[in-house]
């Protein structure tokens, strides 16, 4: 046997999106260094300008690939990064939230090569507690799901029954979803007009709009260690939400629909006497926003 072989290249890259995570950082890529063949999975983490101990874990775990970003630019670049940089046919997109079981991305990328008509694969999703994550999953958001998200409620939940083999679904979120690479550049990669939210949510649209599925495979799980997390209170935060919410609106509905959703957005702050939220919605600041400017894109 020639000694001197190569190893086989990664088969699948997880993306971890972090930014000031590095206790959820640690032990999800804990789980992911326990992963089934783990010499075929590639692991990329970008750190989004963390101001804690992220940058370090580079150091603690030298098989992973660690690209650091000088701003918090969003989650929307930072995933632009990362595809463009993934070596494999397959990313698994994951929160550093998640703690995912060693069959995971095995388990994944075995079920969307037997199925070509399924672009994204997701495991179950399950709390700390051992309870369905219900948020995980979704219907496709409208116009009323996406104020109410955007003001720290719940969006409408899809249903999904733990005993089934699989379940096509019309929405995961990216806290732990593998995707064709393939797909993602074929639609150009996401659209950066999102900064923190709604680009899985219009990777959903575009994978309905082609025909194809989203499957959900509930005898493959993960713990997602916050699944009822709140949604930042940070008006930047906020704004970029909503603004995320109308471009999303405006894609898929029209222009009108999206201006509009701002501009209701935009009053309720004012007569809400938020004006915090209100100049930033006004100026119109997404996460990173500022940053992007003096970036290149």
């Amino acid at each position: 046997m020639d000694e001197t072989l190569s190893p086989p290249p990664p088969k699948v890259t997880a993306i971890l999106i972090a930014h000031n995570q590095a206790g959820e950082l640690r032990r999800a890529i804990e789980a992911l260094e326990r992963s089934e063949h783990r010499e075929l999975l590639e692991i990329l983490v970008v750190d989004c300008a963390s101001q804690d101990e992220t940058a370090a874990l580079g150091d603690e775990f030298p098989g992973i690939v660690m690209q650091r970003l000088p701003h918090h630019f969003g989650a929307t670049k930072a995933l632009n990064i990362a595809t463009r940089t993934a070596r494999t046919d397959f990313l698994l997109l994951l929160s550093p939230d998640v703690e995912v079981a060693p069959d995971v991305a095995a388990g994944l990328v075995e079920r969307l090569e037997a199925s070509p008509d399924t672009i994204a694969a997701s495991p179950l999703l399950m709390t700390s507690e051992g309870q369905p994550a219900a948020r995980h999953v979704q219907t496709l958001p409208d116009r009323d799901s996406l104020a109410r998200v955007c003001a720290g409620g719940d969006p409408p939940y899809f249903a999904v029954d733990p005993s089934r083999e699989e379940i096509a679904v019309p929405y995961a979120g990216r806290e732990a979803l593998m995707v064709r690479k393939q797909f993602i550049a074929g639609m150009n990669y996401f659209d950066e007009r999102f900064g923190e939210y709604w680009a899985d949510a219009d990777l959903a649209m575009k994978i309905r709009q082609a025909g194809k599925k989203i499957r959900v495979y509930p005898a493959i799980r993960a713990t997602w260690h916050a699944a009822h997390k709140p949604s930042p209170s940070d008006p930047v935060y906020s704004s970029d939400c909503i603004l995320g919410a109308a471009t999303l609106l405006g894609k898929y509905q029209g222009a009108f629909a999206g201006f509009g959703f701002r501009l209701a957005a935009t009053l309720k702050a004012l007569t809400g006497l938020n004006f915090a939220l209100f100049s930033a919605l006004a100026g119109g600041r997404k996460l990173g926003s500022e940053a992007q400017k003096s970036y290149p894109v």
